[in-house]
């Protein structure tokens, strides 16, 4: 009987420690919470605070991953407003120091003075596998929120995104709308449970490449209602870099949002130029698809140059020669 208890006992303890363990050191028992949203399909509950893998991650009022902003932007301050999915948000694999967003905060910060403001605030409204018209979805609810600049950071399968969805929240690991009752149980659930299939996730037929095209219009529609400069930016995936190169559907449908951006006049960002003249791109991503620090680094200088040329544009257009003389 003192026997049994014993290794019970110990058993106890040890799932204790590892409970303890996992919690403390790979921050399960406390993922991201989702919730389900009509318009948008899902969004990133707001005011959010965990660590995973030791890194940093914050979720502002407005679903960002972002400190907490005003919607009025104060007027010795430049901001910029990133759209995204996964690459722009950084996921759980990337501390908050080290997102595209922040990045370009600080690329930004020793060229901001020079035309006038004080500080630089990139809001990041992203969430992992949004499409342009999740991104729309989100513009039409929450606005601009001020920013002089507005950048739309895509990759190639978003062409192909579907409409939004609630679908995964709730049902999909990767979108938990309740936080586990224990770290134990996250990791039973997410790495030794078969994963669900939504298939009707990816149902949608017809032309998914034109409505995410319309989508990207409007987005820039609503930049320029807003007096807010708009880019579009889009980083390939890894298998398109070097000689192989694009799939020839892919290669149809670059040639088609490259004739769009020129029909309808806006700034157009490709990647995959960029990332072709690397010595080693592989080394710019962490998976087929995510970017590891050298890329996120990469991809935040190209941006944070475009919009250094818009500096002029936004001198003249917020009043940036009076505003000097009152700092």
């Amino acid at each position: 009987m003192k026997i049994g208890l014993a290794i019970l006992a110990i058993i106890v303890g040890l799932l204790l420690l590892l409970e303890l363990g996992l919690r403390l050191v790979f921050g399960f028992g406390n993922p991201l919470i989702y919730i389900a949203d009509e318009q948008i399909g899902y969004l990133l509950a707001p005011n959010q605070r965990t660590r995973r893998f030791g890194n940093r991650i914050e979720i502002n009022q407005y679903s960002m991953r972002s400190h907490a902003v005003s919607k009025e932007r104060s007027h010795s301050t430049l901001r910029v407003l990133l759209l995204g999915d996964s690459i722009a948000n950084g996921g759980w694999w990337t501390d908050r120091a080290n997102i595209i967003s922040a990045t370009i905060a600080g690329q930004l910060e020793s060229a901001a003075s020079d035309i006038g403001f004080k500080e630089v605030e990139v809001l990041n409204a992203s969430a992992n596998s949004w499409g342009p018209r999740n991104e729309l979805a989100y513009v039409e609810r929450f606005g601009t929120f001020d920013a002089q600049v507005l950048v739309l950071l895509i990759n190639t399968d978003d062409l192909f995104a579907t409409a939004p969805t609630s679908l995964p929240v709730g049902r999909d690991r990767n979108y938990p709308n309740r936080k586990p009752p224990l770290a134990l149980a996250e990791v039973f659930n997410r790495y030794l449970l078969p994963a669900p299939k939504l298939a009707a996730v990816n149902g949608e037929e017809s032309d998914r490449v034109d409505r995410n095209l319309a989508a990207i219009e409007q987005i820039g529609l609503l930049a320029h209602q807003s007096n807010c400069h708009f880019l579009l930016a889009m980083t390939p995936l890894l298998r398109e870099i070097g000689n192989s190169g694009p799939r020839d559907y892919e290669l149809k449908e670059r040639q088609r949002l490259t004739d769009f951006t020129q029909s309808q006049q806006i700034l157009y960002l490709d990647f995959l130029p960029i990332f072709n003249r690397a010595q080693q791109p592989e080394t710019l991503y962490r998976d087929h698809i995510h970017l590891s620090p050298q890329g996120n680094h990469l991809v935040s200088e190209a941006i944070s140059r475009e919009i250094l040329d818009f500096r002029l544009q936004i001198s003249n257009l917020f009043g940036i020669d009076n505003f000097k003389s009152e700092i």
